[in-house]
């Protein structure tokens, strides 16, 4: 039998990527309906996620360190990075990703846990804990398939 580590290997796609609330209610699109994103995991037992809003504007200056407040916020709010070693738990059917380096300061250096389920072709990853986004308990449900 293949391991959940063996199963993650390779180079993902994202297809979709939801805010689901916990209490019920609207399903929201935090990158927009059509996200581009990759998510690779390697043999040597690194992964590396980049996500972004397929509707960035380009900043008006040509170098990104000569950017306006406003270019900086959006830059910031339309892109999720992060890439460091993950683990895997076949029994509970996780991946672990610890948080090397992260776009977002906070994440690096945490241990986030990802549900992981193979359904009909499709990798789908879903945050393990809940968390507050715009006032409302949610959870992230992302699927992506093999490249």
């Amino acid at each position: 039998m293949k391991t959940l580590f063996n199963k993650l290997l390779g180079t993902w796609t994202l297809v979709e990527l939801i805010e689901v609330p916990v209490n019920g209610g609207e399903i929201t699109y935090p990158m927009g309906e059509n996200p581009k994103g990759l998510i690779i995991y390697n043999p040597n037992g690194y992964m590396s996620a980049q996500i972004m809003d397929t509707h960035r504007e380009n900043f008006y200056q040509e170098h990104w360190t000569n950017a306006t407040p406003e270019e900086y916020t959006q830059e910031g709010s339309t892109y999720l990075a992060y890439s460091g070693p993950f683990k895997t738990d076949d029994e509970k059917q996780l991946v672990s990703h610890t948080m090397y380096i992260s776009l977002f300061p906070n994440w690096t250096g945490q241990t986030q846990n990802r549900i992981v389920i193979f359904k009909d072709g499709f990798l789908h990853l879903e945050s393990e804990k809940p968390f507050t986004s715009n006032s409302r308990l949610v959870t992230h449900k992302l699927t992506w398939k093999r490249v």
